[in-house]
């Protein structure tokens, strides 16, 4: 029988391969359109350029920026490595990519954390020894 968090790291990787392909391929479209280089001004403009867009944008924003704030809190917490990774990936891939990295790293700091029979309260700021 496959162990659960195994089957959630494929699952989470999986998302983040997603994250990582299907942003870059609208960003490259984007360039196609709009011209050669990255134009953040304008990206930015035309991702509020009406009711619609700006609320994707606002959700994005807030939500992500939630996330992003327990990312740091849950891989101190836990002690995650690679946080400096998902930290750089967020904004130089896309907090798509970056949000199920930190949850595939989190989920195998967890298996690890299990293998040396530490208990994990994930309600508590501290874990048992």
């Amino acid at each position: 029988m496959i162990n659960p968090r195994k089957l959630l790291c494929f699952v989470y990787l999986l998302f983040a391969f997603a994250g990582a392909l299907l942003p870059t391929l609208a960003n490259i479209e984007f360039m196609k359109s709009y011209g050669p280089g990255f134009d953040i001004g304008q990206f930015i403009e035309l991702a509020n350029v009406n009711p619609a867009a700006q609320s994707l944008s606002r959700d994005l924003a807030v939500g992500s920026g939630a996330v992003f704030v327990w990312i740091i809190a849950e891989a101190r917490r836990l002690k995650v490595k690679y946080l400096w990774l998902v930290i750089i990936s967020t904004f130089t891939i896309a907090f798509a990519f970056s949000a199920p990295l930190f949850l595939f790293l989190r989920e195998r700091r967890l298996i690890e954390l299990e293998k040396q029979g530490v208990a994990i309260d994930l309600f508590e700021s501290n874990l048992a020894k």
